[in-house]
């Protein structure tokens, strides 16, 4: 394990808070409150606040199909509870997918997907929005939930990422 500590007891109470969130709002009972523990793989290391984590990942989010999006989330959750602490996860909206970012979404959203979404912000997951599907919209950043990050254009995003490191996830 050169050197690194195995985490063998449960994450913080507030993260399994936070993944009981997502389980309850999206559905995710597969993720419950059951023990977690950094069991997955040999690579997870005891990650300090401030401390770059080992993984990078991230997921293109593009449609407004109901069960695509749940596919993604459910996907996001499965590596949270893989990683714990030891991955920065990023998931970048655009064209049809950028209405769960929006206060209004001018398209429907699912209650329990935007329950999810907000979940897996509290949790860490960093939701970039893209500017020029803003644009067509006629919006602004403005419209965005507090917690979106405003980016000029999603696929120069997915793009910028991929150069830093991160994994590109496309379901």
């Amino acid at each position: 394990m050169s050197g690194r500590r195995r985490v063998t007891g449960p994450v913080s109470t507030g993260r399994r808070k936070a993944l009981g969130g997502i389980a309850a709002a999206g559905g995710l009972a597969a993720l419950g409150t059951e023990r977690l523990a950094f069991a997955g793989s040999a690579d997870n290391a005891l990650i300090f606040p401030g401390q770059r984590p080992h993984h990078l990942v991230v997921f293109q989010f593009n449609k407004a199909d109901p069960a695509y999006q749940q596919h993604v989330l459910f996907s996001v959750s499965a590596v949270l509870k893989y990683y714990g602490d030891d991955v920065r996860i990023v998931v970048t909206a655009f064209g049809p997918g950028i209405h769960i970012l929006l206060k209004k979404p001018l398209r429907p959203v699912s209650r329990s997907i935007r329950n999810t979404v907000s979940s897996l912000s509290d949790y860490g997951v960093i939701f970039h929005a893209c500017g020029n599907t803003l644009k067509s919209l006629k919006l602004t950043k403005t419209a965005l939930l507090p917690f979106a990050k405003y980016v000029v254009a999603g696929a120069v995003d997915l793009m910028q990422l991929q150069k830093r490191g991160y994994a590109y996830i496309s379901e």
